[in-house]
């Protein structure tokens, strides 16, 4: 016992000697103002990290909270729904909108154009195209080819260049989107006459040489022409979902390239009218309905900006849908069903670069004259020029995205969007237009030559079109093997 006892003893005297370990200091844990601060920049699609900065502009060592650092569910929500949304514009809105307005032997080229377009592009964003958009570091006018490849760090915290809240791969695919349908467009100036291999290998092209360069001018942080957040842009235009990078460039290289391929066999001697404007009908519906991800989703957010662009896309479409089949009301004594869904379009086209940035009236004086003006481009300047745009892609997107561009310059205001006042302060309701008539000018320069020399290198390696006897019976049986419709 006694041992036991001088054990004990013996040992306590060593726990006594031993000088204990110095305890590391806690991180400085945020105030209760800090953590209400950056909920409420949570709810005003604001940086987070602001209320955490102390009085030097910078945050505490070792101070992080979750709002710093995670997506915030409600507008990742809102993406990802708007993500889904655009997806649906083009399938199926675009190949039903498209596919009713070719003749029945063709329904399922265009059809399986577009749907080879989707995957065609994806695979360009994941391997490069993303990076070469997004990323900064680069250049102006390209992007870095490295940074974002293969998607390498696009995971789901967010990329606050673009957003405090939204997941980074939800923000990639949401701009995948839009990267799928806009060569999809160019599709219908060339519906029923161009070889399927033929698109696949002038659109990747396209994209590298055109899309993807122009996205980074208008959209990536440091590009060229992004007037809203680069303010060392050199140009100061403003583009808020895609009136130059979507609409005028595939309407102008629609175009060129439906000049190029020459006329189809018949036009003008010929009657061609569309197979079934119930399909049309329905995938114009789609459209519109799609529509609200692309426009409302551009904010990136579920915010003020965003309710705005939902409300001004829905009074220009509507607006330009009535004022179309109106002027056909007065000038051919009939209102088509053409008509109206030709209108909704054009409206959804020309509201696109301006519908986060005008106001409810300046939206309604843009669904007027985007139901007159590529009205008149379709119904005449066609006739006049003679060209073979099968769908009217140059009447409505090219006319449509130019006009729009330019009164976005005209009507932007910052009482709408505060952001116009970030790096525009000094333009906005003045010299706003001058800036969108050069950014207008480098899309059409960018996209008609290198559209031209595509063209002719797609030309040389594959032939555009497919043989006299293949268009008379239809692309859907000799290039794809399959009829739309059997039986009488």
């Amino acid at each position: 016992m006694k041992r036991f006892l001088l054990s004990l003893a013996l040992l306590a005297g060593i726990s006594l000697a031993t000088p204990k370990a110095t305890a590391a200091a806690a991180p400085p844990a945020p105030t209760l103002e800090q953590r209400i601060g950056s909920l409420e920049a949570y709810v005003n699609n604001g940086d987070p990290t602001v209320p955490l900065k102390g009085a030097d502009g910078k945050i505490p060592d070792g101070l992080v909270t979750p709002t710093s650092a995670t997506a915030g569910p409600g507008h990742n929500a809102w993406m990802m729904t708007s993500t889904a949304l655009v997806l649906f514009m083009t399938l199926p809105g675009l190949a039903l909108f498209y596919g009713g307005l070719v003749r029945r032997k063709n329904i399922l080229s265009v059809m399986a154009q577009c749907l080879g377009l989707a995957g065609l592009v994806t695979i360009l964003w994941w391997a490069f195209g993303y990076s070469f958009v997004f990323a900064d570091g680069a250049g102006a006018v390209i992007g870095d080819f490295k940074k974002f490849a293969f998607l390498k760090g696009v995971d789901s915290a967010p990329n606050t260049n673009y957003s405090y809240w939204v997941s980074h791969n939800v923000f990639s695919m949401y701009q995948l989107m839009f990267a799928i349908i806009t060569p999809a467009l160019i599709v219908g100036a060339i519906a029923e006459r161009m070889k399927f291999s033929a698109i696949l290998i002038f659109m990747t092209l396209w994209m590298i040489v055109v899309y993807f360069p122009l996205a980074h001018m208008i959209w990536g942080i440091n590009g060229l022409m992004n007037g809203v957040w680069n303010a060392d842009a050199k140009i100061k235009a403003i583009d808020f979902a895609g009136g130059t990078v979507v609409h005028m460039s595939s309407g102008w290289s629609a175009l060129v390239l439906c000049i190029i391929l020459g006329k189809r066999i018949g036009f003008g001697r010929e009657p061609m009218p569309p197979h079934s404007m119930v399909l049309c009908m329905v995938g114009t519906g789609m459209l519109w309905v799609g529509w609200y991800g692309f426009n409302a989703g551009s904010a990136v957010a579920a915010d003020g900006v965003a309710a705005n662009a939902f409300t001004t896309t829905t009074l220009a479409t509507a607006v330009a849908s009535f004022v179309w089949a109106m002027a056909e009301y007065i000038i051919k004594g009939k209102p088509s069903i053409l008509g109206f869904c030709s209108g909704a379009v054009a409206g959804l086209v020309v509201i696109t670069p301006a519908c986060g940035f005008v106001t409810t009236n300046g939206a309604v004086i843009i669904g007027l004259l985007a139901g007159a003006i590529p009205f008149f481009a379709c119904w005449k300047l066609k006739a006049w020029l003679g060209y073979d745009d099968a769908l009217d892609t140059f009447g409505v997107h090219a006319v449509g995205g130019t006009l729009g561009a330019f009164l976005t310059g005209v009507l932007a205001d910052t009482s709408v969007n505060a952001n116009l006042a970030t790096n525009l302060k000094d333009i906005v309701g003045k010299t706003l237009w001058l800036e969108q008539l050069k950014a207008m000018g480098i899309t059409i320069v960018l996209a008609v030559v290198a559209t031209a020399v595509i063209a002719y290198i797609t030309q040389a390696l594959v032939g555009l079109r497919p043989s006299e006897e293949v268009e008379t019976a239809g692309l859907d049986l000799a290039e794809h093997g399959e009829e739309a419709y059997h039986g009488s």
